[in-house]
């Protein structure tokens, strides 16, 4: 069985053939600034990555170029004979809201409640329904299935999920907790239970999904329990771009000294803020790291420690909540990639059974336990798979009719 994912942004493509009998990818494309002069980037398994720039309209031109290159007769770029070999498409979704507790068959029903569902991300769902549609118009006879960030924290008592402010809100507009990143969560605490040899129902584990965006879930026994983004993927740690959280007050005052729009206050938080707020020059941890480090920049350095101060303050958080703590594991960009960052979350801590090897905590993208001996906790990188996650979604969906 072939699984064919796919994540779409509002200028992006992301595709990728995955073999669910071995769980390897036949082939993956990347095509962003879609609506202009494109970037593409192709691999089949096995072969050198291809990159060019071309001339892309639209999101359905976008699926057509990966869907040519999967069909090339040319052996260094397809990966499959024909269409048919193709079983199913799994989107990836944003938002569920409440609606979606599991991954689903998408018909006009779920297509209804995504598009309802766009007011909770609007950044988000729109361009997840461009793909959706790319995808009928294109692959009409495929049966799709929907995979939601939302939906693994489904599982959240209604104490985590709920806001302090009128009930009302909540029965009236669904204003609740929601939480992101699921499918990553989900994947890396899973193989966390794995490389330790055990049942995720057995362990208490904490997933830090670090980068752009940010987030970390408390996962008892398997289940969400809590996580770090909210009601919108705006909440949590500090981001690259995104404030985290913050006094609600200073968004009226904001609006008030700077004589600005409530949605010109959004548009801070959302696109001015978090690392490259207080940076300034760069929403890339990697630029940061440069600046304070190799140029002495203060408020790279002041940015980078901020991050890892926002993500250490929910780590520990999330340890009271979880009656013993078993793993944490890092994953997404930063977190795979930023040895300092993690020496930085996990530094002071043994009072919570935590312990660094740091020599073992110099790698960087590579699935290692980096915990000491000693550590009562297991600290562990698992560089994240969400398009895995999501083809595993897809195939038991499909599989169970």
């Amino acid at each position: 069985m072939n699984v064919l994912v796919v994540n779409c942004g509002s200028s992006s493509l992301k595709c990728q053939l995955i073999d669910m009998v071995n769980e390897n990818f036949l082939a993956k494309g990347v095509i962003e600034e879609i609506g202009g002069k494109a970037k593409y980037s192709y691999q089949k398994n096995g072969f050198d990555k291809i990159k060019k720039e071309l001339s892309c309209a639209n999101h359905e031109d976008a699926l057509k170029l990966f869907l040519n290159d999967i069909l090339s007769k040319d052996n260094n770029i397809g990966a499959i004979s024909s269409i048919g070999e193709i079983s199913a498409i799994g989107h990836r979704v944003v938002h569920g809201g409440e609606r979606f507790k599991s991954a689903v068959i998408i018909d006009e029903e779920v297509i209804k409640v995504i598009e309802e569902c766009s007011d909770l991300a609007p950044l988000h769902n729109p361009a997840n329904l461009i793909g959706i549609n790319a995808c009928k118009k294109e692959l009409p006879s495929k049966p799709m299935v929907g995979v939601f960030d939302t939906a693994f924290h489904q599982t959240m008592p209604k104490e985590a999920f709920i806001y302090p402010i009128p009930y009302e809100y909540y029965e009236k507009y669904h204003i609740r907790k929601y939480g992101f990143h699921g499918p990553s969560h989900k994947y890396v605490s899973y193989r966390a239970a794995e490389i330790l040899g055990k049942n995720v129902n057995e362990l208490n584990i904490i997933t830090c999904h670090l980068g752009n965006g940010s987030s970390l879930c408390a996962v008892k026994k398997g289940e969400s329990i809590n996580t770090s983004m909210g009601f919108t993927p705006l909440a949590g740690t500090m981001m690259g771009t995104r404030s985290g959280d913050i006094d609600p007050s200073i968004i009226f005052y904001l609006a008030k000294k700077e004589n600005l729009s409530l949605l010109q206050v959004e548009n801070i938080l959302n696109k001015k803020s978090g690392l490259l707020g207080i940076f300034g020059e760069s929403s890339d941890n990697r630029d940061a790291e440069i600046a304070a480090w190799q140029k002495g920049n203060q408020r790279a350095q002041l940015a980078l420690d901020k991050f890892s101060y926002t993500v250490k303050e929910y780590l520990g958080s999330f340890a009271a909540l979880m009656d013993g703590l078993d793993v944490i594991v890092f994953t997404g960009g930063v977190g795979e990639k930023s040895p300092e960052t993690r020496e930085y979350v996990c530094r002071n801590m043994k009072h919570f059974g935590i312990e660094l090897d740091l020599e073992k905590n110099k790698i960087k993208g590579e699935e290692t336990i980096i915990s000491s001996n000693n550590s009562n906790v297991k600290v562990i990188v698992i560089p994240t798979n969400e398009e895995l996650m999501i083809a595993r979604e897809t195939k038991d969906v499909i599989q169970k009719g």
